[in-house]
């Protein structure tokens, strides 16, 4: 289920991404059966909010021949998403890279998954995160 934890943290962000003063309805997390699930999503919206200035210049500093208004808002949810994973829950990259992806498939266009691991290994590559 943490794959689906993390679809609805993904959701959340993207909601953010338009409306970043509205509150997280602890509703929308009812689907999400496991206390520590609920917990798993919690986090990655919690460290979102809490770093997305910094998230927001770790993509613009890896997006090449893009500006980041111009980034389609469900993939720079997702990258952001997968940012707040590396570097603040520490999952491990492969793993989130994947995971990503699979979403940029339910929810994005063709070509978005190529480039979110582009832009997502130009970052971990830099960051020496792997």
């Amino acid at each position: 289920m943490r794959a689906y934890a993390r679809e609805l943290a993904f959701q959340v962000i993207f909601e953010k991404l338009f409306v970043s003063n509205k509150d997280i309805d602890e509703e929308f997390f009812v689907s999400l059966k496991k206390e520590e699930d609920k917990t798993f999503a919690m986090e990655i919206i919690n460290n979102y909010l809490a770093h997305k200035d910094d998230i927001e210049q770790i993509i613009k500093s890896h997006l090449i021949g893009y500006e980041i208004d111009r980034v389609y808002r469900v993939d720079l949810a997702l990258i952001s998403e997968a940012i707040c994973e590396i570097i603040y829950l520490k999952t491990p990259v492969k793993i989130i890279i994947n995971e990503v992806i699979n979403l940029a498939k339910k929810y994005s266009t063709e070509k978005s998954g190529k480039f979110i691991n582009g832009v997502l290994s130009s970052i971990v590559k830099d960051l020496k995160l792997n």
